[in-house]
């Protein structure tokens, strides 16, 4: 396994609650050129496939819009993938080497929905792409980073399951994914799920989940997230899995950074709309 010991002693030391940024995150993808070993770089690009499915996303709904630079597959290559499986053709070869897996297979999905006359608009299709993105991701070879990912799919799933149970909605039309919480989630009606002795971190999920001030709810939920991070990278200080949290707490204190007090609470609510 390969450290990276002037790397990571060389990064400033930094905290959630920080008001300027060490690196943004796509400087500190530039930083990391030509230190990481290409199997390690692949677990960064991972990273940023989250920025090419809000692409796609986008894309789908309208075409001719400005994707976010911070990622890395072109319109055009959705654009002959889209095209080819509607005429039931293969996908160009230049495209497909670009394309992680999951994104074929939600294609695939999006034309079948297509067909019957889901609208966009109508269905979760974020919901549908992150499962996809998840169940890609929880693969990866690292134990650390498939745990990550889990991490994020469990969190979200438990929060839409909570809500759902307070407003009176059905929640299995919320719940992505497959795995074990997934399950519970979709068939127990326990206030714990039945998850009370398997996950640790419910009942501090289940008071976030009260806290009615949106911002407020947003930085507990990150906080939760900055002590998992701690927590398990307490013995890897100089591998890649340290290299991957630091990347994830720059996420997070770039977006705390870049909101004012104007669009901040329109922000957090698209956000928990959305989730």
């Amino acid at each position: 396994m390969s450290k990276y010991y002037c790397l990571i002693a060389g990064l400033p030391n930094i905290a959630l609650d920080d008001s300027k940024l060490a690196y943004t995150v796509s400087g500190f993808r530039e930083e990391l050129d030509g230190i990481l070993t290409s199997k390690d770089r692949r677990l960064i690009d991972l990273f940023f496939l989250k920025f090419d499915n809000a692409n796609l996303i986008q894309f789908l709904k309208t075409p001719d819009a400005e994707p976010d630079g911070r990622g890395t597959i072109s319109v055009s290559d959705y654009r002959a993938a889209l095209r080819a499986l509607r005429d039931e053709e293969a996908i160009p070869k230049a495209t497909i080497k670009r394309l992680p897996a999951y994104v074929v297979d939600f294609l695939k999905l999006y034309l079948q929905s297509e067909e019957k006359g889901e609208a966009m608009e109508n269905v979760s299709w974020d919901d549908r792409l992150a499962a996809f993105y998840y169940a890609y991701a929880m693969k990866c070879g690292n134990r650390f980073v498939a745990d990550w990912y889990e991490l994020n799919l469990n969190m979200n799933n438990m929060l839409a399951a909570i809500t759902c149970r307070k407003h009176g909605l059905d929640k299995s039309g919320y719940i992505v994914g497959e795995n074990e919480v997934a399950n519970a989630l979709r068939t127990s009606n326990a206030r714990d799920f039945g998850l009370g002795d398997t996950v640790e971190y419910l009942p501090d999920l289940q008071r976030i989940a009260e806290e009615t001030d949106l911002m407020a709810r947003e930085k507990k939920i990150d906080l939760l997230k900055w002590g998992w991070l701690e927590e398990n990278t307490f013995f890897k200080t100089f591998d890649i899995e340290c290299v991957f949290a630091y990347m994830l707490k720059l996420e997070m204190i770039e977006r705390w950074v870049t909101l004012d007090k104007t669009t901040g609470e329109k922000t957090f609510r698209e956000i928990v709309g959305a989730m």
